[in-house]
């Protein structure tokens, strides 16, 4: 029954709650993903290099639709993102396109929701089979893949000799 089957959703969590979220989720054996991205911050005195969530106020769960009470327990998660009062479940293979591209420690940042533009797919290395909307930036080819239930994108950098268009 697919009422069984783990799917992922997203939790909407407090303002810059996630990675409190994210050890509570642990702590209780719920399988959870937060992607983070590298971002410098400069001072006049120091710069410092930072860890910071990819997409904002969200936390990624996956477990069976019947036991989401155990993730509005946690203290943080607001609800789950939801349509008609069922929980939304996200496509695996958008959570493991975000998944490989942070493993493979590709250069990945926030980047503006897009749903038009030239859209390609990566035709080899890490991203394989990912499909999104190039741009460009400082003479760099990026993907920008967009999750449309909470309407967040992430750019990854790539090379345009991976890229094919669709």
């Amino acid at each position: 029954m697919a009422f069984e089957e783990p799917h992922w959703y997203v939790a909407h969590t407090s303002a810059n709650h996630e990675i409190r979220v994210t050890q509570h989720l642990r702590e209780r054996s719920i399988e959870n993903f937060l992607p983070l991205y590298d971002s410098v911050r400069r001072w006049k005195d120091r710069r410092i290099k930072l860890q910071l969530p990819l997409f904002p106020g969200y936390v990624f769960v996956r477990l069976p639709v019947r036991e989401r009470l155990k993730v509005l327990q946690v203290p943080g998660v607001a609800r789950l993102i939801s349509f008609n009062g069922q929980p939304a479940a996200l496509p695996d293979k958008e959570i493991e396109a975000l998944r490989t591209g942070l493993a493979a420690r590709l250069h990945t940042e926030p980047h503006p929701y897009l749903t038009v533009g030239r859209r390609v797919r990566v035709k080899s290395g890490a991203l394989e089979g990912v499909e999104g909307i190039l741009i460009r930036k400082k003479n760099a080819c990026r993907v920008v893949l967009s999750l449309d239930l909470i309407m967040k994108s992430a750019s990854v950098e790539v090379d345009a000799s991976d890229l094919e268009r669709i």
